[in-house]
């Protein structure tokens, strides 16, 4: 496919050239538009790319265009494996196992993280202990 400057000064909608360049930086953004190849994109909307041509002596370059705040743990494991050239194509989702769950973002230090009965922010009380407990000491 010839590609020519023209198409990269040609007006974007306000929204399309907002949803880019609000989760990259403008280096990013220009490095996307001028060399990358959409390879496709998750059910977070995450979008992926490569690299139109490769380097010479070097693997073509692989990234991803976050929907929303960067952060890794977004990506799923299919494309997880693509992004770090386990796979050479994307895991289809289709192939996924009945009992595999729906990829979810590490919610460490939201409010949606996972917080035990005796946490500080659920109150602080646990259930004492049960007696079930022996500590170990040397030479019993």
């Amino acid at each position: 496919m010839l590609w020519t400057i023209g198409e990269a000064t040609r007006p974007m909608d306000q929204s399309a050239a907002a949803s880019y360049i609000t989760p990259m930086n403008l280096g990013t953004w220009l490095f996307t538009l001028l060399q990358g190849r959409r390879v496709g994109s998750d059910a977070s909307g995450n979008v992926y790319y490569e690299e139109r041509r490769g380097r010479r002596g070097l693997r073509v370059r692989r990234w991803v265009a976050y929907a929303g705040k960067p952060e890794a743990s977004k990506v799923p494991a299919e494309w997880h494996a693509w992004l770090h050239y386990t796979t050479d194509a994307p895991l289809p989702e289709a192939a996924r196992r009945p009992w595999q769950k729906p990829h979810l973002a590490n919610a460490t230090g939201t409010a949606q993280s996972y917080r035990p009965s005796g946490h500080d922010y659920k109150g602080g009380q646990r259930a004492r202990a049960t007696g079930d407990y022996e500590a170990w000491t040397p030479g019993s």
